[in-house]
């Protein structure tokens, strides 16, 4: 049915039609909605007594595991919260590896046998529950007969309250273990990672002179981008409902040419489901900072405040949810495709990623005279050897269907992993290699022409928006990760990494002072060497120019431009190994990822697949044979009548040696049609019909080729050679 105008000037209207939230008095302490429904530090010091609080906080601080004599008394306090919250049930809230989040709500009420009820909520309740493993995700760990799974109380994350119209839940963020032992999830490879990475610093810092600090945590801080479209738009288009990415369309005469939608004013509609998010999340306790229009028309982001890794991903999966649920209260629907309209930008989800220890310091701070800073000149010089010796799993980390579209081109950093440190920080790395002092850089100011304006403090250098892993002041971020993935993997794997190579580093340095040298003598030599074997990676230019992609292949770095390519080094020797040692997942848990991630690929790709046949069979094909229809009669080419319910109108064949219709039938008539016009008349709707179903024919034989095509380049993989397809891109079909 044709569009009418109204229906678009009703699509783009909106009042609050009295739901408005409205702007309450912030100094009043009532008002302050931080943390509501969050089980945290501050509720646990009101309810615990005082010796189960005080020892549950110091388990905690030192990592250290539960005791379990504790948590009746935690549960107790726990149900009589969420009560008074008005919940009902409660969950162990788990992470499976759909990449979403996976519930079962059970009642704290049961009966007493008087006809009334009573709530209870135990410790085992709440240290142990058991869902059915066999109906997640596993890669062949646990069989369909194998049932049996565990979830697992995480204490380091605070329980909370998600609310509904109709009532409420208590969330338990857990941990998710099959009965034989393997992570079925992915919470438990990411503390375990996060606990490696804590032990290699932590030794690390004692060969500084740091005695003081027991702990190193990693944080996250993910930038959040998403598009919001009218919901009456949405559900026309069945490609967007089932795929969430259109797979028909026409460029729109205006895109994002004219940069006018970055950081551009927030329509009121659009401003008002922000502002109603973020109360939501606040209420979760996730610290939402920024909030902003991004580059492509109807597109956006929010960012939160860093946080904890384990924390920080979990509040991530809140986060995305959050969106999606508040976005149909305005009419609106939230996309978190990677790719949902092609001919503008897609969605990312920048990773910024950092070390702080237990008494607050960061590891990648540079301080004022980072060429003087040994310390972080240590940590730093890990990372970039991390990065360099483990970028293809990196690359594999962030690889997924959706990825295949976005990466590389002009608005997402390409798939060659590569680091950006800024003049000042490259200064002072080659410095250390060629033997030279460097100077202190002086902080210089920006005037601006005018003394009413103040003069700027300048950043030692500028900033490289294409790189895909960037120094950025006092972190690293991380770029290239999907709008819709979980930061769980690619956080796992740079805690992992940068583990193995704080090891190794460590090891160097230990060795060196244990001979003689001083601190002073021995750090520079190390990060000297570490650096001229790794300098390879560090990359300051336009990485989305075809200059840099063939100097990465000169430099010999890995260009996996499809995730085909990517993932068969999720199960490489090295990836094994490093994954292993550090006791973050074994060579089974790596396997079964692996197959479960190339499951869903092909399964994605196959849907979007049969959902293009459909739309070219009922929805394209006809539209165009309505229109074929008109031009064949205007041709002059015979027709049957229209296309009933029966099917399609086909052409009338004119046969040789018979005479069209029209064409002096009868006795003495004319010529032979075909002698005539010298070939059979073929109608547009015939050709049409024909295009169309081999686009659908095209497109679903490319899925089920994916298959068997990462399969052979995990051989490949095996046997030595890491070029991508036929040593090309690999792309999808077009259609027509």
């Amino acid at each position: 049915m044709p569009r009418s105008r109204q229906q678009n000037v009703l699509a783009a209207q909106w009042s609050p039609n009295g739901g408005a939230l409205g702007s309450p008095d912030l100094t009043i302490p009532v008002n302050q909605v931080f943390g509501a429904n969050v089980f945290s530090p501050a509720v646990q010091r009101q309810r615990l007594p005082k010796p189960v609080y005080q020892q549950l906080q110091s388990t905690l601080a030192r990592g250290a595991a539960i005791d379990i004599s504790l948590a009746d008394q935690i549960a107790a306090a726990m149900k009589d919260w969420a009560l008074e919250q008005g919940a009902t049930h409660f969950t162990h809230w788990f992470q499976p590896l759909t990449g979403s989040t996976a519930e079962k709500h059970d009642s704290f009420y049961a009966p007493t046998g008087e006809g009334t009820a009573i709530a209870d909520f135990s410790g085992k309740e709440l240290i142990q529950g058991e869902p059915d493993a066999s109906s997640f995700p596993t890669g062949g760990i646990r069989a369909t007969f194998e049932a049996r799974g565990y979830t697992a109380w995480d204490p380091t994350s605070p329980a909370f309250v998600l609310e509904n119209p109709n009532g409420a839940v208590l969330c338990i963020p857990t941990a998710f273990a099959s009965w034989t032992g393997e992570a079925l999830d992915n919470k438990i490879p990411l503390l375990r990672s996060m606990d490696a990475l804590s032990r290699s610093a932590v030794r690390a810092l004692r060969l500084f002179g740091d005695d003081a600090s027991a702990r190193v945590f990693t944080t996250v801080g993910p930038e959040q981008e998403y598009f919001l479209i009218d919901e009456q738009y949405f559900f026309e288009r069945p490609d967007l409902v089932t795929t969430g990415r259109t797979l028909f369309g026409a460029k729109p005469p205006k895109g994002h040419e004219l940069d006018d939608h970055y950081f551009g004013t927030i329509p009121e509609r659009i401003l008002a489901y922000m502002l109603d998010c973020e109360r939501e999340l606040a209420k979760l306790g996730v610290p939402i900072k920024t909030r902003h229009n991004e580059v492509a028309p109807n597109q956006y982001e929010v960012a939160p405040v860093f946080e904890n890794s384990n924390v920080g991903c979990d509040h991530q999966q809140l986060a995305m949810q959050t969106l999606e649920t508040v976005a149909r209260r305005y009419g609106l629907v939230c996309l978190l495709h990677e790719k949902p309209f092609a001919g503008v930008n897609g969605s990312g989800k920048h990773n910024n990623w950092s070390m702080g220890t237990d008494t607050g310091h960061n590891l990648l701070d540079p301080g004022d005279t980072p060429a003087e800073n040994l310390q972080f000149l240590f940590f730093c010089a890990a990372v970039i050897q991390a990065v360099n010796r483990h970028q293809a799993l990196l690359r594999a980390s962030i690889a997924s269907a959706g990825q295949d579209h976005r990466l590389g081109a002009n608005e997402a950093p390409p798939a060659i992993i590569s680091i950006f440190l800024g003049a000042e920080l490259l200064r002072a790395f080659e410095a250390i290699e060629s033997g030279q002092a460097e100077a202190a850089s002086e902080k210089g100011f920006l005037g601006l022409g005018t003394e009413v304006l103040p003069p700027l403090p300048m950043h030692g250098g500028d900033r490289n928006r294409t790189s895909p892993f960037a120094f950025t002041g006092n972190k690293f971020e991380f770029r290239a990760l999907g709008s819709s993935q979980s930061l769980s993997l690619p956080n796992t794997v740079l805690n992992t990494t940068v583990a193995e190579a704080l090891d190794d580093l460590g090891s160097k340095l230990e060795a060196a002072l244990e001979g003689g040298a001083s601190l002073e003598e021995a750090v520079p030599e190390i990060v000297k060497e570490s650096f001229g074997a790794n300098k390879q990676i560090v990359f300051e230019g336009d990485n989305y120019s075809e200059d840099w992609h063939r100097e990465a292949d000169e430099r010999g770095l890995l260009d996996l431009r499809s995730t085909p390519d990517a993932l068969p080094w999720l199960v490489e020797d090295q990836t094994v190994q490093v994954f292993s040692d550090y006791g973050v997942l074994s060579k089974r848990e790596l396997e079964s990822r692996y197959d479960v991630y190339v499951e869903q690929y092909v399964i994605k790709v196959n849907i979007e697949a049969e959902v293009a046949a459909t739309i070219a069979r009922t929805m394209l094909l006809p539209a165009a044979v309505r229109r074929a229809v008109v031009c064949d009669r205007r041709a002059g080419v015979g027709q049957r009548d229209a296309p009933g319910r029966g099917g399609l109108a086909r052409p009338r064949r004119v046969h040789a040696g018979h005479r069209a219709p029209g064409d002096g039938g009868g006795e003495g008539g004319g010529r032979p049609a075909r002698a005539r016009r010298g070939r059979r008349p073929v109608a547009a709707t015939q050709v049409l019909g024909d295009a169309l179903h081999q686009v659908a024919r095209r497109r679903i034989g490319w899925a089920f080729r994916v298959r068997a095509d990462i399969h052979a380049e995990r051989s490949r993989t095996a046997n030595g050679s890491h070029r991508s397809f036929n040593g090309q891109r690999r792309g999808r079909p077009q259609a027509g």
